[in-house]
């Protein structure tokens, strides 16, 4: 058996705040911390040892990616960074307060920002001191390769040449694979596992932290997909992501789990 585990970073100091994040890199919150020490814990209980781990350029994930192995001792694996596994960069709404924007622009449109597959925000302007060819970290990156604002879509179409041809071929080598990367990075990467509509994906949440496992047979076929820990509390993280850009009771999609055992 081969297993993939997806991790969402933990609680960021814009989580907290309710802020579109996007590309901004700001860093976990005392809570995210302690979450990121959770999922580690967890992990290491329920017998997981990864042999190699990726993240992205953003340090809620590295952090988070940090205190996972340092509580599973695993420190030494080697780590890959990639900028293909950014957040989606949500343009002219960074930093904006989600829901001081549904008030302003409604719920739906809010909703269509933050999860659509094909919409994306207004962009950054090129002078823009936010724009990603300023800042050192992308040096390498070709500047027509980086993003202005991006919609779902677009952020599936840079991360999934990445996650064929480099991520998902390296579980031939090793058992178990751990990926700590965003919700809309990982999102783009459940729709392709599970083959979620682009209509469906718009309302799946990933909460914080939370452990998400994808067995695979030795054919590398998926065979089995949970979420590790008690489904109750995931279901509430759930909601309460849905609800960060919304007025009212939010809807979640609940993914139907995947068993061909």
């Amino acid at each position: 058996m081969k297993r993939i585990v997806l991790l969402r970073h933990g609680e960021s100091e814009w989580n907290l705040q309710n802020r579109f994040t996007g590309w901004t890199d700001v860093d976990l919150t005392e809570r995210g911390v302690a979450e990121a020490r959770e999922a580690g814990e967890l992990l290491g209980r329920e017998g997981f040892s990864f042999g190699r781990a990726y993240t992205s350029y953003l340090k809620r994930a590295v952090k988070t990616l940090d205190c996972v192995l340092d509580r599973m001792n695993l420190d030494w694996i080697p780590v890959e960074k990639t900028w293909r596994l950014n957040e989606k960069h949500y343009g002219m709404l960074q930093g904006l307060d989600k829901s001081e924007t549904a008030e302003r622009y409604g719920e739906e449109q809010v909703l269509v920002w933050r999860r659509s597959y094909d919409v994306a925000p207004d962009p950054i302007p090129e002078d823009d001191p936010r724009n990603p060819r300023f800042e050192a970290r992308y040096r390498e990156v070709p500047d027509r390769e980086l993003p202005r604002t991006e919609s779902l879509k677009d952020t599936i179409e840079r991360t999934m040449p990445y996650w064929k041809c480099i991520l998902f071929p390296s579980l031939k080598d090793y058992d178990d694979l751990l990926v700590v990367a965003h919700g809309n990075s990982l999102r783009g990467i459940v729709k392709h596992l599970k083959h979620v509509s682009d209509d469906e994906i718009v309302r799946l949440n990933l909460p914080t932290a939370v452990p998400y496992v994808f067995e695979f047979d030795g054919g590398l076929n998926l065979v089995r997909d949970y979420f590790l820990g008690d489904p109750e509390k995931i279901r509430k993280m759930m909601e309460a992501v849905a609800g960060q850009g919304k007025k009212k009771g939010p809807e979640t999609l609940v993914l139907r789990k995947c068993d061909n055992r």
